[in-house]
């Protein structure tokens, strides 16, 4: 199979910030998250439509994939800040790309785009140091490899063991993202 770099071009898109719940346009876009979030854990990869939609919903920043002109969702991606005894950290979920886009990497571009907002945002908050994400990444599927390596292209290492999360196993990873320079 020859390799065409012309299958690699990605369509026009764009990553917006779902505004915060305050805001009059959040309700819509964030159930455009929430419809590709569905098509890809519930109708493609089988989890339960029951743990889809959480607690953290309304509270996370979320990011929302589109092309243009259509504005049609493709991708999203979401982070809230989490403090515990141990130090505050923000957790990276809910990463989907819709599947006939996966090739254009726009899953890279999400996270990059959270990770910017992350450093940001811990900067706005003090922190000189670095910033730590965490995320579950969920490890091989019958359909997939998994997405550890994904992670670890960013940055994420790999803390503890697998654990079952919505009944597939899944692994920890952090990332510390340098806020220096």
């Amino acid at each position: 199979m020859a390799d065409d770099a012309a299958t690699r071009v990605p369509p026009a898109h764009e990553i917006i910030i779902v505004p915060p719940p305050e805001h009059q346009g959040r309700h819509a876009l964030l159930q455009q998250c929430i419809q590709v979030r569905i098509a890809v854990f519930v109708t493609e990869q089988g989890f339960p439509l029951e743990v889809e939609v959480d607690e953290h919903d309304p509270i996370a920043t979320h990011w929302l994939l589109r092309l243009l002109p259509s504005l049609e969702p493709i991708g999203t991606i979401r982070a809230h800040k989490v403090a515990s005894a141990a130090g505050s950290y923000y957790k990276l979920a809910r990463l989907v790309v819709l599947k006939e886009y996966r090739h254009y990497k726009f899953g890279g571009n999400l996270v990059l785009a959270l990770h910017n907002w992350a450093k940001n945002h811990a900067r706005e908050s003090g922190v000189t140091d670095f910033v730590k994400i965490v995320c579950h990444s969920q490890a091989a599927r019958k359909d997939s490899g998994g997405a550890i390596a994904f992670y670890r292209k960013f940055g994420y290492e790999e803390e503890g063991d697998l654990f079952d999360e919505d009944g597939e196993p899944h692994q920890k990873m952090a990332a510390r993202l340098s806020l220096a320079g």
